[in-house]
């Protein structure tokens, strides 16, 4: 054991002692990330879809001079129902109202809209199909709509407008008028407050309506934000197939995978992105959703570099103790393992010694 000690000096051991602390830092940033990505439910609509894999979850963001319509969106749907089918891709389920895929569409924009207690001009959100599948904003009371509802007259309020509006967050089943129409309210949400998400654009009483709602009694830039749930059955299926088939030139679209958005070799290619992020010349203005998305993409690569950075000096630490031990040749690990194997028969062989004494110990007293 002697030699095994003088095997291993202090020098050794600090260098040791130094990857072990950097590992550790490595691991806790690790956590760090995971945390923050957790806290993204707008980019994990895949997981929740499909919890065993085989989904993807692809956003679009258009233009201001882009003229999508819903009726191009039903087209999209109709053909994307029959390149599935082409491909034999088919729904196993035993449960009836399974589907292999969703989608939603989005418009922001601005609208005004008054209760019996006052009238208020807020942000609108514009929605089509299944948002809140994509959007799941936690309800302080009430429920969602779906955009695909034959009645229209829905609307979902943020805290600070129902406030506003009715002077408290209890307000599901209260009528608000939106262009001289009655409006049913059928929840509640909260808006996050914090810094990210007001920078991002949300830092205003805020209402969610179909998007005929909106189209007809308010302003916006047209449908500018889609975003579909969807069989993957090889790697960028999904991601191919919607680039191609949503009809939208390419410098008019910007498209993203976001269940692959936050992967570890994704963030090392964000990396590299970094210093031209703030380069754009589409004319595209991000939801503020896709905006928190973003600046987290940024946070995790600049973690990733931290990352990449720490693990890289565990290993050099590693190898330079290895290089110096193999130099030196006063311990190799065929040397370590016959000291070890030593040692533990050592110890083997004191403790028969001590129960054989004991034995006879007692056999003396008897």
């Amino acid at each position: 054991m002697n030699k095994l000690r003088k095997a291993f000096s202090f020098s050794r051991l600090l260098f040791l002692l130094l990857c072990s602390v950097f590992l550790i830092i490595t691991f806790i940033l690790n956590n760090i990330a995971s945390a923050i990505i957790e806290k993204q439910d707008t980019q994990q609509a895949a997981t929740r879809w499909k919890k065993e894999g085989g989904a993807a979850q692809i956003s679009c963001f258009f233009s201001v001079n882009t003229k999508l319509t819903p009726e191009s969106i039903e087209d999209f749907e109709h053909n994307l129902d029959s390149a599935l089918e082409a491909a034999s891709i088919v729904l196993e389920s035993p449960h009836a109202n399974a589907r292999l895929w969703a989608d939603a569409y989005s418009a922001s924009g601005k609208i005004a809209i008054k209760s019996n207690i006052g009238k208020i001009d807020v942000d609108a959100i514009g929605i089509g199909g299944d948002f809140f599948l994509f959007h799941p904003l936690p309800l302080l009371s009430g429920s969602y709509f779906s955009g695909n509802d034959i009645m229209q007259d829905y609307c979902v309020l943020d805290q600070d407008a129902a406030w506003k509006l009715f002077g408290s967050n209890n307000v599901v089943g209260q009528t608000v008028y939106i262009g001289e129409v009655a409006h049913i309210v059928t929840g509640v949400v909260k808006r996050d407050e914090s810094k990210l998400y007001k920078a991002a654009g949300l830092d205003s009483a805020l209402i969610y309506v179909s998007y005929s709602t909106l189209e007809k009694y308010g302003s916006n830039n047209g449908i500018n934000h889609f975003e579909i749930v969807m069989p993957n059955p090889v790697k960028g299926y999904a991601y191919d197939y919607v680039k191609k088939a949503i009809g939208v030139a390419e410098e008019e679209l910007e498209i993203v995978e976001n269940s692959k958005r936050f992967t570890f070799f994704n963030r090392i290619k964000h990396i590299a992105k970094l210093q031209n992020r703030a380069m754009n010349g589409k004319a595209i203005i991000y939801p503020y959703w896709e905006n928190v998305a973003r600046v987290t993409e940024d946070k995790l690569a600049r973690l990733m570099i931290l990352q990449l950075l720490f693990t890289a000096i565990s290993v050099i630490v590693i190898s330079i103790s290895l290089f110096i031990l193999w130099k030196n040749k006063k311990c190799t690990v065929k040397s370590v393992l016959i000291r070890l194997k030593e040692w533990m028969e050592l110890k083997i062989i004191k403790r028969n010694q001590q129960r054989m004494y004991e034995k006879q110990k007692k056999q003396r007293k008897a």
